[in-house]
Parts: C-alpha cells; structure tokens; sequence
C-alpha cells in the first residue's frame, strides 16, 4: 500500500477545505442618518399648499354665476378664440 500517495492526496483536499471565518468586533454606535436639505423643506412646503388649495375658485364661480343670471356676462369671442389657438399651437390640447 502506497501511503505517501495518499498523504499527498489528502494535503490537496485539507488546502481546499474552507477555513472557518473569523470574528469581526461590531461596529458601536453607527446609525443611519437622512437629512432634508432647506430646499426639499420648501418643496415640501409648496406641494402642501397645493394640495390644501381648493380644485375650484368658488368665489370667482359665484361672480361668473351672479353675471350669467343677471345677463351682464360677456365673452370677447376674438379673445377667446385668440387663447384657444395659443394654446393649441403650444400643444397644451
């Protein structure tokens, strides 16, 4: 029986085993911090006024309303006209 083959052998399966890992010290006192800058604090501040402000002007609705029953509510049409394309040719339809 041949043994020094088999300690070769088995020095190349002990050199490919996985040696075991070592302890590392934890880390004290590491937090994760997150700070908003003043401008993302503004940003914050708009987008909330934007969403409290109210969908619909009721107080111009209520003027346009009053002038449409009392029949002193008039349109420019040349106006009219001249914003709708305006806004047309911007893409905004």
């Amino acid at each position: 029986m041949r043994i020094d083959a088999y300690n070769q052998i088995s020095q190349i399966y002990a050199a490919s085993r996985p040696k075991s890992a070592q302890k590392t010290d934890k880390v004290s006192g590491a937090k994760d911090e997150f700070k908003l800058s003043s401008k993302g604090k503004e940003m914050q501040v708009a987008k909330q006024a934007v969403k409290d402000a109210p969908d619909i002007r009721e107080d111009k609705v209520a003027d346009i309303k009053s002038k449409i029953d009392a029949g002193t509510y008039n349109v420019d049409t040349g106006d009219f006209a001249s914003v709708l394309m305006q806004k047309f040719q911007s893409g905004v339809f």
